[in-house]
């Protein structure tokens, strides 16, 4: 998605887990959007049909131009329908939607759009558009006129093209038509046009045949063929074509239709693109027992007629033709003898050079559409006309497996009954790992990556036992996770898969300095190291390990990073990622996790960044339809808001709790505007200017929370601060209710003041997670948590605390502060969110009113990014406010006083 400018008001269009569409806008923003809004708020079906109705005068996202186009395929259709009464629109089949919603845009929420959920789109629009038909006066005509007047259905002209079998020479016969009525059959009636000038030959009828005519008009206007045909007259005549005149009219079907008239042509003409001779390339049609990024596949080259290889006879025929509608086979076939000879002569040059094939990553990037280089002013561009490349029978087989997995037997020696979805997700992590394929388990948080992952290495351990021996493979695994989650996976381990043997290798469980560390390794089934280790110990990184699997494996989503160059250098034939964000904000962290994962597959990170940015500056709707398809055989993403995955998990709500200024936050925060002023008007561009204004947003968080935490006085009293006052309102009601809680702040120095203070209210004393707690002690802090008489609020800093934890006994989540990146917020919230938890949770996110959190959450908002991760990094949304000139700047960080501070 292109990016908005800053002050833009729009917040593009949004689809909820729901499958339903919604539009925000924030204050300020045009009319005409604001009228949009509410339309999608009412319904899906009234936004579309409003955006195909109205001529908005402002930039449209590129979301919303989706929904447009989507629309208009609709009404495309209705139009068609003219004539009869309307009856109901079937929507197109599910192989035609399907490449509508994975040719969207990265959208929030583009990852609820499918097949279904556009069909139902479809017949949302389709019974709302009849039910204002049926209270038009003028039907059909005037709801179309009512929308727009684009939609030129002013009459219903049609043009037909058919095949005239008994005069080989003029094989074609054309003829234009108008409806009159409606037969018996509810079928229209078509008379030829000619009869329009006779039945509307007095002068008071001129208007309505100019009406009639109007789409004819604006066909003149449209297409020079158009114009040639009715200045002749020989528009109102029936007429024998030979092949060169029917491909002339062929030729300009688009234009005609969107002119408004109605043109039907044989069904072979519609398609042509299944019956059209192809150079067929075909991709892998050998067996192979493994794949790998290395691997080579066979490659051929034919020229066919639908599923038939034409013969050389056949393939003169085609090349020497001189008209564009020739009959081979009995039918008759579009042909572009220039560009066949020119695609055919690109591919065989090819095949002739890949005696031995071609590599794995190349046949993928020709399957997905991508270029065989992803930088694609390196490559000759497929010219998709007059080419299909297909997978072989056997790498067919094999990517539908990849695509839906079956159900894989828990092995007998794991503790635990798999959910369905996790069956299925073992057994596609054991099909990826035999092709020695790198894989991407990218399923929410809280739906189990952690046991599906056992369960594969059980699998491993299994298929290796010393009853069954392979020689010499008998490698451990390794695992990489941050820190905190060590306690975590060691408790799995011990739950569900106590045969398997772990190791640490960590400071705080083993010597790392031991020189005879790597002999440990092969002597279990699995090795635990942290990112930071891994960075530090060349012998985890030359050792040979049977698997690699990254826990949280956003971690390297920086290529530039030390951890992320660790990673990579790590030595093992199958690699697994563990991420519940795979893409946040930028298509450069699915370059980096793929890698590692699968080395070279997206090229380059100069070439992809070249691809990137050519996709980014494309308006197509298929933009990014080839990368989706690329990447897709690779990732597995199951949703928990998705109840065909998972239907017993409650409904997770989420708010915005707006607080006031207390008078001496207000004063404070005022000062502060001031004396950035002051600096910004002394300093130069550059680092410090950039430096100066990251301080700043610091201070001003600071404020927003407490004038103590800022000023460092430790006088943390609750009147002084109005999200102390807003949280004490909202425990105060949780402690009635005798419900748990979980607060999360990013700074490690207001854990301790936000707990003594839920102390007061809850009347107990709760938990307090930062960076700072030792790590066997997180384990007995969620276990006492967790327990029915556990403590009713645990306070976390959201660094420490917002990944790996299962704390299900809490319903209720509050971010203190913004960390200003929702994958971040996300993960936090998904520690109450996930399997397990039997009650609805109900998540408060606090904002300062007329202060730049609240303007930040409205930026926030506006960034619509390449999932539903906005503004990546730690300080993706800091960094954007220092590109600002100072004008800007301070009107985004000054205050508004009444709103500050009004109750």
């Amino acid at each position: 998605m292109r990016a908005l400018s800053v002050a833009a008001p729009i917040v593009d269009l949004r689809v909820t887990p729901q499958g339903h569409a919604l539009v925000d806008v924030a204050d300020g923003a045009p009319a005409a959007l604001a009228r949009v809004a509410e339309e999608f708020a009412q319904s899906t079906a009234n936004g579309l049909l409003f955006l195909v109705g109205e001529a908005l005068k402002v930039d449209v996202p590129v979301g919303l131009s989706f929904a447009r186009d989507f629309a208009r395929r609709y009404i495309t259709r209705l139009c068609q329908t003219a004539g009869a009464e309307v009856q109901a629109i079937d929507p197109p089949g599910p192989e035609d939607l399907a490449f509508v919603a994975m040719a969207a845009p990265p959208i929030v929420g583009a990852e609820y759009l499918s097949a279904d959920v556009l069909g139902a789109w479809w017949r949302d629009v389709d019974a709302l558009a009849r039910g204002r038909i049926a209270h038009e006066a003028d039907g059909l005509n005037g709801f179309l006129e009512s929308l727009h007047p684009s939609w030129h259905a002013v009459g219903r002209v049609t043009f037909h093209l058919a095949e005239n079998k008994r005069d080989p020479e003029l094989p074609f016969a054309f003829l234009a038509t108008y409806t009159v009525g409606i037969a018996a059959n509810g079928k229209p009636q078509h008379v030829p046009l000619s009869r329009a000038l006779q039945q509307y030959s007095d002068a008071k009828d001129k208007p309505a045949l100019l009406k009639l005519l109007q789409p004819v008009s604006n066909a003149t206007v449209a297409s020079a063929w158009a114009k040639t045909l009715v200045e002749s007259g020989q528009v109102y005549r029936p007429l024998a074509w030979e092949p060169k005149q029917a491909y002339q009219f062929l030729s300009n079907v688009p234009a005609l239709e969107s002119s408004g008239l109605t043109v039907r042509v044989p069904d072979w003409w519609q398609k042509r693109q299944a019956s059209r001779p192809m150079v067929s390339v075909k991709v892998g049609s050998k067996p192979k027992n493994t794949l790998g990024i290395d691997a080579l596949l066979d490659f051929n080259v034919q020229v066919t007629l639908g599923d038939h290889s034409l013969t050389q006879e056949e393939l003169d025929q085609l090349l020497n033709a001189t008209d564009h509608l020739i009959q081979i086979r009995g039918q008759w076939v579009e042909i572009d003898n220039d560009r066949l000879a020119q695609a055919l002569q690109h591919w065989r040059k090819i095949e002739q050079t890949a005696e031995d094939g071609i590599s794995f990553v190349e046949g993928m990037r020709l399957l997905s559409g991508m270029p065989r280089q992803v930088d694609e002013a390196k490559d000759t561009p497929i010219d998709h006309d007059w080419v299909g490349i297909k997978p072989g029978e056997w790498l067919g087989e094999t990517l539908k497996q990849l695509r839906e997995p079956s159900e894989s037997p828990a092995p007998s020696t794991l503790h635990a009954t798999l959910r369905p979805y996790q069956a299925k997700g073992v057994q596609w992590l054991r099909f990826m790992t035999q092709l020695q394929l790198g894989a991407c388990l990218a399923d929410d948080m809280g739906l189990g990556k952690t046991v599906q992952v056992i369960a594969l290495l059980l699998h491993l351990r299994v298929s290796h036992d010393p009853a069954r021996p392979v020689p010499g493979d008998q490698r451990a695994s390794l695992l990489v996770v941050p820190a905190s989650l060590i306690p975590n996976w060691r408790a799995e381990l011990a739950r569900f898969a106590p045969s398997l043997s772990a190791f640490v290798a960590h400071s705080s469980e083993a010597d790392v300095n031991d020189p005879k560390l790597a002999d440990q390794f092969d002597r279990h089934d699995l090795v635990i190291t942290t990112y930071t280790m891994l960075a530090r110990l060349d012998a985890l990184r030359e050792h040979q390990w049977r698997l690699v699997v990254l826990d949280e494996a956003q971690a390297i989503k920086n290529a530039g990073a030390r951890q992320s160059k660790a990673a990579k250098q790590i030595k093992a034939d199958m690699r697994v990622a563990l991420s519940g964000t795979p893409i946040e904000n930028r298509l450069s962290d699915l370059w980096s996790l793929f890698d590692f994962l699968n080395p070279g597959l997206l090229g380059s990170a100069k070439a992809f960044a070249g691809y990137a940015k050519k996709a980014n500056e494309n308006d197509s709707r298929d933009r990014y339809v080839a990368l989706r398809r690329l990447v897709q055989p690779y990732i597995l993403r199951r949703m928990k808001t998705d109840r065909s995955i998972i239907a017993d998990l409650p409904d997770k709500t989420e708010m915005k709790s707006f607080c006031t200024l207390s008078k001496q936050q207000a004063k404070i925060y005022q000062q502060a505007v001031d004396r950035m002023t002051r600096e910004l008007d002394e300093m130069s561009e550059g680092i410090q200017r950039r430096g100066l204004v990251l301080a700043y947003l610091m201070r001003f968080k600071q404020i927003c929370n407490h004038p103590a935490q800022f000023l460092g006085d430790g006088d943390f009293d609750a009147q002084l601060s109005g999200k102390f006052g807003r949280l004490g309102e909202i425990c105060e009601e949780l402690a009635e209710r005798q419900q748990r809680v979980l607060v999360f702040t990013q700074f490690r120095e207001m854990t301790d003041p936000i707990a003594a203070y839920l102390a007061t209210v809850f009347r107990r004393p709760g938990l307090v997670l930062h960076g700072s707690t030792a790590i066997k002690q997180r384990k007995t802090m969620v276990e006492q948590f967790q327990r029915d008489d556990g403590p009713p609020f645990f306070v976390l800093s959201i660094k420490a605390g917002g990944t790996g934890l299962n704390l299900t006994a809490a319903a209720n989540v509050i971010h203190f502060d913004r960390w200003w990146n929702p994958a971040v917020e996300n993960q936090a919230t998904d520690r109450a969110f996930r399997i397990g938890q039997k009650q609805n949770v109900l998540v408060h996110k606090f904002i300062c009113k007329g202060t730049v959190e609240e303007r930040i959450d409205a930026l926030i908002e506006e960034k619509v990014g390449l999932s539903t991760d906005i503004l990546g990094g730690e300080h993706g949304a800091e960094k954007l406010l220092t590109e600002m000139n100072d004008r800007d700047l301070l009107n985004f960080v000054s205050l508004d006083l009444r709103r500050a501070t009004d109750a």
